[in-house]
Order: C-alpha cells, then structure tokens, then sequence
C-alpha cells in the first residue's frame, strides 16, 4: 500500500508518516514493481499501535523504545505518565480558576485585567506585606472575585494579613457561600476557625444562616466564635452556648455582653435569667462560676434575673454576695 493510501485509511497525514519514516519508528518494508516504496499490513500494524500510545501521551520516542526494546516494562513509563497527567491538569485547572475568576470581575478593558491578575499573583505570594496589600487594594481600587478572597482568607495563617482580607471580604458585594461551608466542615481546625472569623465579620443573611450551622457544630472554638456574633445579631439559639461560655470562663466577658444584648428583648431576658439560674444551681460548689454568673445578670432585666440576684445577694462566697448586692442596689436606684 503507497503513502497516500495509508495516510487516507489511517488518519496519519503523509507528512507525518515521512517523519516516521526518517526516525526509524515505521519504514515500508514493500517495494512496487515501479520501485516506490510500499507498506506491508504489518507496517500498517506498527502505525496503529504507535498512534495508541501517542494517544497516552507518550513521545515518539517513547513509543519507539516500547516496541523496540526487548526489556521494556511499561508499568514505570505509565506511572510517569500518570504523574505528568496530573500535573498538566492542576495547571490547567489553575488556569481555567484564574480566567474565571477575571471573568467574574467584569472588566472594562486589558488595563483592568492585569491589574486583577497582578492582585491575584500578590495574593499567593510568599511576602505577607504583598498579601496584605493586595488584600487592602481588592477593597479599594479592583475588585478581586469573591472567591479568590474567601480561598485566600481561608488559608492565610499572618493574622495581620487574615484581618484585611476579613475586612476585604466584608466589604464585597458577598458570595463565595459555598467555599466559606466547606472550611466550617474542613478537617483542619485552623480552617474552621478562619472560616468562622470571615463570617462573623460579613453582615449578610447568608453569613447569619452559616454561623446558626457552627453553632450546632462539633468544635467548640467555632460555636463561641458562631455565639457571640449570633448573639450580637439577636439570634437567641445562641444563649445556651454563650452561658457555658460564661461558665467555662471562655470569653466570658463578651459572652456576658452578648447575652446582655440579647437581653433587650423581654422574652429573651426571661429565658437567659432563667438558663443561668439554672447554671448556677448546678454550681454551687464553685464560687468562681458563680461570680462569673452573677456579673452576666447586671445587664439582664427582669423579675427572675432580680429574684436569681436576690438569692446570690444571701450566698455564703462574700464575693459574689458583694457582687450581687452591689447589682440588685443599681437596678433598685440605691
């Protein structure tokens, strides 16, 4: 079979099957009797299998060696061709990341597209000063998308450069929901807590809606952090876990303020004064608890917050009676 015949009936252009031919890889083996050069079925054979392994991505080369070297064991030359896979699609998959994401900024011309790019190279870079300036600039001069600022917020461990891109952050136009979910569910603590700390910040529904699902998590870093925001926002699923933050003594003075806010709303008053005179029923062997408790009353209104005052008013930890006292005083104007 001529050139041309082969080329049409393989795929394999004749330009290429010349190259094949001057690198030794497939050379017909025939001749016509007006002397051209032919190719035999199994030169057609060898075509085929060559253009296979190309199809793995292996070089010409590559491809030569596997069928001309009696002691070649492809399982090497697979798991290199796994490992350069793998790589060529990170980097693609990098690259797609980095063209939507100057996609989603929306912009005006070339200028606004290599500023972006340049922000999202000083995001990643290794200088914490460029990180945080380029956290400062997305803020104020070209919107970096979203999502670039929550994967960089999420994984930025100088707490200098995390609360400007918190800040960043809080001052986009939202979004990047899902990215913030999944740090709240990451394996890595430090994730969670990153995470938490972005959403506290972010005054959106959606951020509220996030920190109710920490608040019911496992980890107990994150539910103080998900408390004393909710706790701010008036969310009241958020008192159990801002009195055992009182107890336990984890920032128990925010936790006591946060309560206090809550505690504007008369229902809300009743149910936190009631909670904490349960709390400190079950403490009374610990003076400590019970003073920390009995500070978290003072802002508390309400007929049961003044009976449970009362009550301490008459403990036998002179403290805590002091404190009592003193509280019960400034609520009856003496």
């Amino acid at each position: 079979m001529l050139i041309g015949e082969v080329a049409r009936l393989s795929g394999v252009s004749a330009r290429m099957l010349r190259h094949y031919d001057a690198l030794g890889l497939v050379r017909p083996t025939g001749r016509t009797g007006g002397g051209y050069r032919e190719y035999s079925e199994e030169d057609i054979r060898r075509i085929f299998h060559i253009e296979s392994l190309r199809s793995l991505g292996l070089s010409l080369r590559e491809a030569g060696r596997a069928f001309d070297d009696p002691g070649f064991t492809p399982s090497e030359l697979v798991d290199d061709l796994v490992r350069r896979t793998r790589e060529r699609i990170a980097r693609e998959t990098e690259l797609l990341t980095r063209l939507r994401r100057i996609d989603a900024a929306e912009p005006a011309g070339w200028q606004d597209v290599l500023q972006i790019v340049a922000l999202l190279q000083d995001l990643g870079s290794k200088s914490a000063g460029k990180r945080q300036r380029a956290a400062l600039a997305s803020a104020e001069e070209v919107p970096v998308p979203v999502e670039a600022l929550v994967e960089a917020v999420l994984s930025e461990s100088d707490p200098n450069v995390a609360g400007a891109l918190r800040w960043a952050l809080a001052r986009s136009e939202g979004g990047g929901w899902a990215l913030l979910a999944r740090g709240l569910g990451s394996p890595a603590a430090e994730v969670r807590e990153r995470a938490v700390q972005a959403l506290v910040e972010i005054p959106h529904e959606e951020a509220t809606a996030l920190l109710r699902e920490a608040l019911a998590g496992p980890d107990i870093v994150v539910r103080g952090h998900a408390a004393l925001a909710l706790g701010m926002r008036g969310v009241a699923d958020a008192v159990p876990t801002l009195i055992d933050m009182v107890v336990a003594e984890v920032n128990d003075v925010d936790a006591a303020d946060a309560l206090g806010a809550l505690a504007s709303c008369p229902a809300q008053a009743e149910r936190i004064a009631a909670g904490i005179a349960e709390r400190l029923a079950r403490a009374a062997a610990e003076p400590s608890v019970r003073r920390r408790l009995t500070q978290a009353l003072a802002d508390v209104p309400g007929s049961t917050a003044s009976g449970a005052l009362a009550e301490l008013a008459r403990d036998e930890d002179r403290g805590v009676a002091l404190t009592a006292a003193y509280i019960l005083g400034i609520r009856e104007g003496r």
